[in-house]
Protein backbone atom coordinates (compact mmCIF):
# COMPACT_ATOMS: atom_id res chain seq x y z
CA UNK A 1 0.00 0.00 0.00
CA UNK A 2 1.67 3.38 -0.81
CA UNK A 3 0.19 6.83 0.86
CA UNK A 4 0.67 10.71 -0.86
CA UNK A 5 0.88 12.26 2.19
CA UNK A 6 -0.52 16.33 2.60
CA UNK A 7 0.43 18.51 5.32
CA UNK A 8 -1.60 21.44 5.49
CA UNK A 9 -0.39 24.48 7.18
CA UNK A 10 1.21 28.09 6.97
CA UNK A 11 2.81 27.41 9.71
CA UNK A 12 4.81 24.37 7.84
CA UNK A 13 5.99 27.06 5.05
CA UNK A 14 7.89 29.54 7.11
CA UNK A 15 9.04 27.33 9.56
CA UNK A 16 6.79 28.54 12.87
CA UNK A 17 6.26 24.78 13.40
CA UNK A 18 8.86 22.22 12.69
CA UNK A 19 6.78 19.01 10.20
CA UNK A 20 8.01 16.37 12.26
CA UNK A 21 4.48 15.02 11.95
CA UNK A 22 5.41 14.02 8.25
CA UNK A 23 7.87 11.68 9.80
CA UNK A 24 6.17 10.31 12.37
CA UNK A 25 3.62 8.98 10.30
CA UNK A 26 6.14 7.43 7.94
CA UNK A 27 7.26 5.47 11.14
CA UNK A 28 4.11 4.55 12.29
CA UNK A 29 2.79 2.88 8.49
CA UNK A 30 6.49 1.34 7.76
CA UNK A 31 6.37 -1.98 10.08
CA UNK A 32 2.53 -2.45 8.46
CA UNK A 33 4.19 -2.22 5.12
CA UNK A 34 2.52 0.99 4.39
CA UNK A 35 5.12 2.90 1.98
CA UNK A 36 4.60 7.01 1.90
CA UNK A 37 5.42 7.56 -2.22
CA UNK A 38 5.47 11.22 -1.70
CA UNK A 39 4.92 14.19 0.68
CA UNK A 40 3.66 17.92 0.28
CA UNK A 41 3.37 20.22 2.53
CA UNK A 42 1.14 23.39 1.39
CA UNK A 43 -0.44 26.47 2.81
CA UNK A 44 -4.21 27.10 4.03
CA UNK A 45 -4.77 28.39 0.55
CA UNK A 46 -8.01 26.45 -1.46
CA UNK A 47 -6.33 26.32 -4.44
CA UNK A 48 -2.93 24.82 -2.86
CA UNK A 49 -5.15 22.50 -0.82
CA UNK A 50 -7.14 21.53 -4.03
CA UNK A 51 -3.85 20.98 -6.39
CA UNK A 52 -2.55 18.88 -3.60
CA UNK A 53 -5.50 16.44 -3.21
CA UNK A 54 -5.54 16.50 -7.53
CA UNK A 55 -1.80 15.14 -7.22
CA UNK A 56 -2.28 12.36 -4.98
CA UNK A 57 -5.46 11.23 -6.39
CA UNK A 58 -4.21 11.21 -9.74
CA UNK A 59 -0.83 9.32 -8.60
CA UNK A 60 -0.25 5.57 -8.45
CA UNK A 61 -0.59 5.74 -4.61
CA UNK A 62 -3.97 3.90 -2.82
CA UNK A 63 -4.16 6.16 -0.20
CA UNK A 64 -4.15 10.15 -0.13
CA UNK A 65 -3.50 11.52 3.85
CA UNK A 66 -3.89 15.07 4.86
CA UNK A 67 -3.38 16.75 8.20
CA UNK A 68 -4.41 20.22 9.23
CA UNK A 69 -7.15 22.74 8.59
CA UNK A 70 -9.83 21.47 10.47
CA UNK A 71 -10.21 23.64 13.14
CA UNK A 72 -12.99 25.74 14.11
CA UNK A 73 -11.44 29.23 12.81
CA UNK A 74 -11.76 31.13 9.45
CA UNK A 75 -8.24 29.64 8.43
CA UNK A 76 -9.44 26.34 9.11
CA UNK A 77 -10.81 25.46 5.27
CA UNK A 78 -9.97 21.98 4.79
CA UNK A 79 -13.89 20.70 4.95
CA UNK A 80 -14.71 23.18 2.50
CA UNK A 81 -12.04 22.08 0.12
CA UNK A 82 -13.25 18.12 0.71
CA UNK A 83 -16.86 19.43 -0.16
CA UNK A 84 -15.42 20.89 -3.34
CA UNK A 85 -13.80 17.77 -4.76
CA UNK A 86 -16.03 14.77 -3.66
CA UNK A 87 -19.35 17.11 -3.59
CA UNK A 88 -22.10 16.32 -1.42
CA UNK A 89 -23.71 19.41 1.35
CA UNK A 90 -22.47 19.96 4.93
CA UNK A 91 -24.67 18.08 7.37
CA UNK A 92 -24.69 18.01 11.23
CA UNK A 93 -23.51 14.47 12.21
CA UNK A 94 -25.00 14.25 15.56
CA UNK A 95 -22.64 11.36 16.17
CA UNK A 96 -20.24 13.70 15.83
CA UNK A 97 -21.50 16.57 18.21
CA UNK A 98 -21.84 14.17 21.13
CA UNK A 99 -18.12 12.97 20.74
CA UNK A 100 -17.34 16.86 20.37
CA UNK A 101 -19.75 17.68 23.38
CA UNK A 102 -17.89 14.81 25.39
CA UNK A 103 -14.22 15.35 24.47
CA UNK A 104 -15.25 19.30 25.68
CA UNK A 105 -16.98 18.28 28.68
CA UNK A 106 -13.47 16.39 30.04
CA UNK A 107 -11.29 19.26 29.20
CA UNK A 108 -13.17 21.41 31.40
CA UNK A 109 -15.17 23.64 29.18
CA UNK A 110 -18.54 24.16 27.63
CA UNK A 111 -19.40 23.68 24.36
CA UNK A 112 -19.64 27.08 21.78
CA UNK A 113 -20.58 27.61 18.93
CA UNK A 114 -17.28 27.32 17.20
CA UNK A 115 -16.48 23.72 18.61
CA UNK A 116 -20.62 22.72 18.12
CA UNK A 117 -19.24 23.62 14.40
CA UNK A 118 -17.02 20.74 14.07
CA UNK A 119 -19.75 18.36 14.00
CA UNK A 120 -20.83 19.74 10.55
CA UNK A 121 -19.16 17.86 8.10
CA UNK A 122 -19.60 16.74 4.07
CA UNK A 123 -22.07 14.18 3.56
CA UNK A 124 -19.95 12.48 1.10
CA UNK A 125 -17.39 11.34 4.23
CA UNK A 126 -17.67 8.04 6.41
CA UNK A 127 -16.50 9.97 9.86
CA UNK A 128 -14.02 8.30 12.34
CA UNK A 129 -14.59 9.99 15.57
CA UNK A 130 -11.72 11.68 16.85
CA UNK A 131 -11.66 10.95 21.08
CA UNK A 132 -8.85 12.84 21.53
CA UNK A 133 -9.84 15.85 19.98
CA UNK A 134 -12.83 18.13 18.12
CA UNK A 135 -11.79 17.80 14.64
CA UNK A 136 -13.49 14.92 12.79
CA UNK A 137 -11.47 12.58 10.89
CA UNK A 138 -13.07 12.37 7.16
CA UNK A 139 -12.79 9.24 5.12
CA UNK A 140 -13.51 9.69 1.55
CA UNK A 141 -13.66 7.26 -1.21
CA UNK A 142 -12.81 7.75 -4.98
CA UNK A 143 -12.14 6.05 -8.44
CA UNK A 144 -10.52 3.49 -6.28
CA UNK A 145 -9.01 5.78 -4.01
CA UNK A 146 -8.80 6.32 -0.48
CA UNK A 147 -8.65 9.93 0.92
CA UNK A 148 -8.20 10.54 4.56
CA UNK A 149 -8.43 13.99 6.33
CA UNK A 150 -6.93 14.18 9.64
CA UNK A 151 -6.20 16.78 12.26
CA UNK A 152 -3.28 18.19 12.07
CA UNK A 153 -2.76 18.11 16.18
CA UNK A 154 0.71 15.67 16.09
CA UNK A 155 -0.88 13.84 19.06
CA UNK A 156 -4.41 13.14 17.95
CA UNK A 157 -3.22 12.63 14.60
CA UNK A 158 -0.92 9.71 15.83
CA UNK A 159 -3.02 8.56 18.57
CA UNK A 160 -6.04 8.00 15.64
CA UNK A 161 -4.10 6.65 12.90
CA UNK A 162 -2.34 4.12 15.08
CA UNK A 163 -6.12 3.25 16.58
CA UNK A 164 -8.61 3.69 14.60
CA UNK A 165 -7.61 4.59 10.54
CA UNK A 166 -4.54 2.10 10.38
CA UNK A 167 -6.78 -1.16 11.11
CA UNK A 168 -9.58 0.46 8.35
CA UNK A 169 -6.88 0.60 5.98
CA UNK A 170 -5.38 -2.68 6.15
CA UNK A 171 -8.75 -4.25 5.90
CA UNK A 172 -9.35 -2.24 2.68
CA UNK A 173 -6.21 -2.76 1.30
CA UNK A 174 -5.69 -6.59 2.50
CA UNK A 175 -1.97 -8.12 1.52
CA UNK A 176 -0.39 -10.92 1.98
CA UNK A 177 3.21 -9.58 1.65
CA UNK A 178 4.61 -9.12 4.69
CA UNK A 179 7.63 -6.64 5.56
CA UNK A 180 10.81 -6.78 8.00
CA UNK A 181 13.56 -4.98 9.13
CA UNK A 182 16.70 -5.18 11.12
CA UNK A 183 19.05 -2.31 12.00
CA UNK A 184 22.05 -2.66 13.05
CA UNK A 185 23.67 0.81 14.62
CA UNK A 186 27.53 0.89 13.59
CA UNK A 187 30.23 3.42 14.81
CA UNK A 188 33.89 3.87 13.80
CA UNK A 189 33.18 3.75 9.63
CA UNK A 190 31.78 6.48 7.60
CA UNK A 191 29.35 5.98 5.41
CA UNK A 192 31.43 5.25 2.23
CA UNK A 193 33.66 2.70 4.34
CA UNK A 194 30.69 1.23 5.70
CA UNK A 195 29.32 0.98 2.08
CA UNK A 196 33.01 -0.29 0.48
CA UNK A 197 33.26 -3.23 3.61
CA UNK A 198 30.08 -4.66 2.78
CA UNK A 199 29.73 -4.84 -0.75
CA UNK A 200 30.10 -8.29 -1.14
CA UNK A 201 27.29 -9.09 1.32
CA UNK A 202 25.23 -6.82 -0.46
CA UNK A 203 26.11 -8.27 -3.95
CA UNK A 204 24.67 -11.72 -2.62
CA UNK A 205 21.21 -10.29 -0.81
CA UNK A 206 18.30 -11.99 -2.19
CA UNK A 207 16.22 -10.14 -4.65
CA UNK A 208 13.72 -9.40 -1.58
CA UNK A 209 16.18 -7.92 0.83
CA UNK A 210 17.49 -4.66 0.75
CA UNK A 211 20.38 -2.90 2.42
CA UNK A 212 20.66 1.22 3.48
CA UNK A 213 23.15 3.42 5.31
CA UNK A 214 21.52 6.16 7.60
CA UNK A 215 24.44 7.80 8.67
CA UNK A 216 24.31 10.97 11.85
CA UNK A 217 26.92 12.01 13.58
CA UNK A 218 29.37 9.34 14.75
CA UNK A 219 26.94 7.02 13.95
CA UNK A 220 25.36 4.98 10.57
CA UNK A 221 22.52 2.93 11.09
CA UNK A 222 22.62 -0.40 9.13
CA UNK A 223 19.19 -0.75 7.71
CA UNK A 224 18.54 -4.72 6.63
CA UNK A 225 14.51 -4.68 4.95
CA UNK A 226 12.50 -7.65 3.13
CA UNK A 227 9.77 -7.72 1.65
CA UNK A 228 8.01 -11.14 1.52
CA UNK A 229 4.61 -13.32 1.37
CA UNK A 230 6.38 -16.45 3.40
CA UNK A 231 7.17 -14.64 6.88
CA UNK A 232 9.13 -17.81 7.62
CA UNK A 233 11.63 -17.53 4.33
CA UNK A 234 11.85 -13.40 5.17
CA UNK A 235 12.55 -13.95 8.79
CA UNK A 236 15.41 -16.68 8.11
CA UNK A 237 16.81 -14.77 5.16
CA UNK A 238 16.91 -11.57 7.41
CA UNK A 239 18.28 -12.88 10.59
CA UNK A 240 20.98 -14.98 8.46
CA UNK A 241 22.33 -11.93 6.81
CA UNK A 242 21.79 -9.54 9.88
CA UNK A 243 24.30 -11.90 11.61
CA UNK A 244 26.82 -12.38 8.82
CA UNK A 245 26.72 -8.00 8.66
CA UNK A 246 27.44 -8.55 12.61
CA UNK A 247 30.45 -11.19 12.64
CA UNK A 248 31.88 -8.98 9.89
CA UNK A 249 31.68 -5.71 12.08
CA UNK A 250 32.56 -7.22 15.13
CA UNK A 251 32.68 -4.05 17.96
CA UNK A 252 32.01 -1.48 15.71
CA UNK A 253 28.24 -2.79 15.92
CA UNK A 254 26.81 -0.96 18.99
CA UNK A 255 23.45 -2.60 19.07
CA UNK A 256 20.77 -4.69 16.53
CA UNK A 257 17.99 -2.40 17.23
CA UNK A 258 17.33 0.77 16.54
CA UNK A 259 18.03 2.60 19.45
CA UNK A 260 19.44 5.86 20.05
CA UNK A 261 22.84 6.76 21.84
CA UNK A 262 21.63 7.56 25.06
CA UNK A 263 19.48 3.89 24.67
CA UNK A 264 22.51 1.83 23.67
CA UNK A 265 24.39 3.37 26.61
CA UNK A 266 21.48 2.25 29.06
CA UNK A 267 20.98 -0.94 27.75
CA UNK A 268 24.67 -1.33 28.38
CA UNK A 269 24.18 -0.04 31.78
CA UNK A 270 21.69 -1.80 33.06
CA UNK A 271 23.16 -4.78 31.37
CA UNK A 272 25.91 -4.33 34.14
CA UNK A 273 24.04 -3.32 37.17
CA UNK A 274 25.86 0.13 36.53
CA UNK A 275 25.42 3.78 36.86
CA UNK A 276 26.08 6.76 35.56
CA UNK A 277 26.65 10.41 36.16
CA UNK A 278 27.48 13.50 33.76
CA UNK A 279 29.67 16.66 34.57
CA UNK A 280 29.02 18.81 31.48
CA UNK A 281 30.11 22.18 30.78
CA UNK A 282 29.82 22.58 26.69
CA UNK A 283 26.99 20.74 26.57
CA UNK A 284 25.00 22.02 29.10
CA UNK A 285 23.14 19.51 30.29
CA UNK A 286 22.16 17.92 26.88
CA UNK A 287 24.04 14.51 27.79
CA UNK A 288 21.55 14.09 30.54
CA UNK A 289 18.35 15.38 28.49
CA UNK A 290 19.19 12.71 26.12
CA UNK A 291 19.19 10.24 28.66
CA UNK A 292 16.35 11.09 30.41
CA UNK A 293 14.45 11.31 27.65
CA UNK A 294 14.90 7.08 27.92
CA UNK A 295 12.01 5.80 29.84
CA UNK A 296 13.30 3.78 32.56
CA UNK A 297 16.67 5.81 33.20
CA UNK A 298 15.99 6.11 36.74
CA UNK A 299 17.66 2.45 36.65
CA UNK A 300 21.05 3.65 35.76
CA UNK A 301 21.52 7.15 35.65
CA UNK A 302 21.69 9.39 38.86
CA UNK A 303 22.45 12.77 37.94
CA UNK A 304 24.86 15.85 36.98
CA UNK A 305 26.41 18.59 37.65
CA UNK A 306 26.47 21.37 34.89
CA UNK A 307 29.75 23.13 35.17
CA UNK A 308 29.55 26.03 33.00
CA UNK A 309 31.86 28.44 35.30
CA UNK A 310 35.29 27.30 35.90
CA UNK A 311 34.50 28.44 39.95
CA UNK A 312 31.99 24.85 40.08
CA UNK A 313 34.83 23.14 37.92
CA UNK A 314 36.92 23.98 41.15
CA UNK A 315 34.35 24.12 43.87
CA UNK A 316 31.83 21.24 42.97
CA UNK A 317 33.89 18.65 40.95
CA UNK A 318 37.57 19.17 42.59
CA UNK A 319 39.29 20.48 39.82
CA UNK A 320 42.59 21.88 40.73
CA UNK A 321 42.68 25.60 39.80
CA UNK A 322 46.47 24.77 38.41
CA UNK A 323 44.94 23.03 36.13
CA UNK A 324 42.91 25.04 34.51
CA UNK A 325 45.58 28.10 34.36
CA UNK A 326 47.60 25.47 33.16
CA UNK A 327 46.28 23.65 30.18
CA UNK A 328 42.93 25.68 30.29
CA UNK A 329 39.45 24.73 30.90
CA UNK A 330 39.24 22.83 27.23
CA UNK A 331 41.85 20.29 27.92
CA UNK A 332 42.38 16.39 28.76
CA UNK A 333 43.80 16.52 32.09
CA UNK A 334 40.16 19.19 33.11
CA UNK A 335 37.56 16.81 31.88
CA UNK A 336 39.52 13.85 33.37
CA UNK A 337 39.23 15.38 36.70
CA UNK A 338 35.94 16.76 35.75
CA UNK A 339 34.87 12.83 35.83
CA UNK A 340 36.59 11.89 38.64
CA UNK A 341 34.67 14.89 40.33
CA UNK A 342 31.18 13.54 39.91
CA UNK A 343 32.14 10.15 39.78
CA UNK A 344 33.45 10.70 43.80
CA UNK A 345 30.45 14.02 44.24
CA UNK A 346 27.07 11.05 42.92
CA UNK A 347 28.97 7.75 43.91
CA UNK A 348 28.84 6.17 40.47
CA UNK A 349 30.24 3.49 38.25
CA UNK A 350 30.76 5.63 35.03
CA UNK A 351 30.91 9.18 34.96
CA UNK A 352 30.89 11.42 31.54
CA UNK A 353 32.40 14.88 31.37
CA UNK A 354 32.69 17.51 28.52
CA UNK A 355 34.36 20.68 27.94
CA UNK A 356 34.66 22.73 25.00
CA UNK A 357 34.15 25.65 22.59
CA UNK A 358 30.44 25.25 20.97
CA UNK A 359 30.87 29.01 19.52
CA UNK A 360 30.26 31.20 17.22
CA UNK A 361 33.02 32.74 19.86
CA UNK A 362 35.45 31.90 22.28
CA UNK A 363 38.62 30.11 20.40
CA UNK A 364 41.87 30.77 21.64
CA UNK A 365 45.20 29.70 19.73
CA UNK A 366 45.22 25.98 19.24
CA UNK A 367 41.81 25.77 20.07
CA UNK A 368 39.53 26.79 17.37
CA UNK A 369 35.74 26.67 17.73
CA UNK A 370 34.00 23.11 17.66
CA UNK A 371 36.95 21.95 19.79
CA UNK A 372 35.26 19.36 22.53
CA UNK A 373 37.56 17.31 25.39
CA UNK A 374 35.79 14.76 26.39
CA UNK A 375 36.52 11.65 29.39
CA UNK A 376 34.86 9.09 30.46
CA UNK A 377 35.56 7.46 33.70
CA UNK A 378 34.71 3.62 33.95
CA UNK A 379 35.31 2.84 37.54
CA UNK A 380 39.39 3.24 38.19
CA UNK A 381 39.92 3.30 34.19
CA UNK A 382 40.37 6.74 32.32
CA UNK A 383 39.39 7.20 28.89
CA UNK A 384 39.42 10.71 26.84
CA UNK A 385 40.29 12.49 24.08
CA UNK A 386 40.07 15.87 21.66
CA UNK A 387 37.50 16.03 19.53
CA UNK A 388 36.91 18.88 16.20
CA UNK A 389 33.48 19.11 15.27
CA UNK A 390 32.42 21.70 12.51
CA UNK A 391 29.07 23.76 11.94
CA UNK A 392 26.62 25.46 13.66
CA UNK A 393 26.98 26.53 17.92
CA UNK A 394 23.78 23.65 17.93
CA UNK A 395 25.26 21.21 15.93
CA UNK A 396 28.79 20.97 18.16
CA UNK A 397 26.71 20.53 20.81
CA UNK A 398 24.85 17.52 19.44
CA UNK A 399 27.60 16.26 17.97
CA UNK A 400 30.01 16.33 21.52
CA UNK A 401 26.53 14.96 23.22
CA UNK A 402 26.43 11.54 20.98
CA UNK A 403 30.48 11.27 20.77
CA UNK A 404 30.73 11.60 24.41
CA UNK A 405 27.51 8.83 24.97
CA UNK A 406 29.12 6.51 22.29
CA UNK A 407 32.54 6.95 24.05
CA UNK A 408 31.09 5.99 27.46
CA UNK A 409 29.66 2.64 25.57
CA UNK A 410 33.03 1.93 24.04
CA UNK A 411 34.71 2.42 27.31
CA UNK A 412 31.89 -0.03 29.43
CA UNK A 413 32.24 -2.89 26.93
CA UNK A 414 36.12 -2.14 26.19
CA UNK A 415 35.96 -1.85 22.65
CA UNK A 416 39.58 -2.24 20.97
CA UNK A 417 39.29 0.44 18.42
CA UNK A 418 39.07 4.38 18.89
CA UNK A 419 36.55 7.15 17.82
CA UNK A 420 38.97 9.45 16.78
CA UNK A 421 39.18 10.65 13.09
CA UNK A 422 36.04 10.21 11.85
CA UNK A 423 33.76 12.60 13.87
Amino acid sequence: MKVYLINIGDELLIGQVVNTLAADIARMLDPHNIAIAQTEVVGDSEEAIIGAVKRGLSSDCDVIITTGGLGPTRDDITKKVMLDIFGGVMRLDEATLANVAEVVAGRGLKLNELTRAQAIVPSTCRVIQNRVGTAPIMWFEKENRVLVSMPGVPFETLTMLGEEVLPHLQEHFPTQEKTLRRVLIVTGYTESALARELADVEDILPRFLHLAYLPRPGIVRLRLDGQHDDLILLEREISRYADMIGERLGDAVKATDDLTDAEILLKHLIDRKMTVGTAESCTGGNIAHQITSVAGSSAAYWGSIVSYANSVKTSQLGVAPEIIDNHGAVSIPVVEQMARGVQKALGVDVAIATSGIAGPSGAVPGKPVGTVCIAVAVGSRMVSGTYHFQGSRERVINRATSTALILAVDAITDAKYSLHGYL
